[in-house]
């Protein structure tokens, strides 16, 4: 399950072009402190939304205009 999440979380921060908050600061990361520590924040980011998606059955919301 690690391998995937950092391998979603590469995808996301280098392959991915829409915009989403998560990928703003993945990015802005990569530049602070490297890709691969970036990668690793970016997946447990991702660990944790699941998890939480998981317990409220609610839908990924890619941007915040989703919600209205």
């Amino acid at each position: 399950m690690r391998g995937l999440l950092f391998e979603a979380a590469s995808c996301l921060i280098r392959q991915v072009k829409r915009f989403s908050p998560l990928k703003s600061w993945a990015v802005r990361l990569a530049g602070r402190r490297g890709f691969r520590k970036a990668a690793v924040a970016t997946a447990r980011k991702i660990a944790v939304l699941m998890l939480t998606i998981w317990k409220s059955g609610t839908d990924y919301q890619w941007t915040k205009e989703a919600n209205a």
